[in-house]
């Protein structure tokens, strides 16, 4: 890809149709504008410009990135909050929203489901062995120990 430097209005038409296509973050579009070689006072009116318009909304890219993560990835509520914390959104913002967006009910059945589907493709010696390989991969999807082990213990009885 080029590092083409254009000006600040071109920028602004492209960002525009960039964020309308879908829910963008202000690092993903402050990223593009310093690929383009703006300076920081133009990159920051552009996005201002893009928040004022609501192309540019924290809340609205959050709810997005949880339900896309949370539905068709299948993380947990821990790998999405450092996935957000990586695009530098405020804890603030994202973590109420971890617990408004994603059903508590849906999301410990969907984590039985994970392991029972785990449990029918791993090998194991043993019951401990067994148990050690579903906590890491449900560690690895980023759901949190306590969940994990309330999940394991009902899925469990269900032998």
């Amino acid at each position: 890809m080029m590092n083409k430097e254009i000006d600040a209005k071109e920028a602004l038409a492209r960002l525009s149709a960039y964020c309308s296509v879908a829910e963008r973050c202000r690092a993903d579009v402050e990223e593009k504008l310093f690929r383009w070689g703006l300076d920081s006072e133009a990159r920051e009116s552009i996005v201002l410009a893009l928040e004022k318009d609501r192309f540019l909304d924290e809340k609205r890219y959050c709810c997005a990135f949880i339900r896309d993560k949370y539905l068709f990835a299948r993380w947990g509520k821990v790998k999405i909050g450092q996935a957000l914390r990586a695009k530098h959104l405020s804890p603030n913002v994202y973590e109420p929203l971890l617990d408004e967006v994603i059903d508590e009910s849906d999301y410990l059945l969907g984590l039985r489901s994970l392991l029972a589907a785990k449990r029918k493709t791993v090998r194991a010696a043993n019951a401990r062995e067994l148990e050690g390989k579903l906590v890491r991969f449900a560690l690895g999807r980023g759901f949190a120990m306590d969940d994990i082990r309330r999940c394991m213990d009902i899925s469990e009885e269900n032998e």
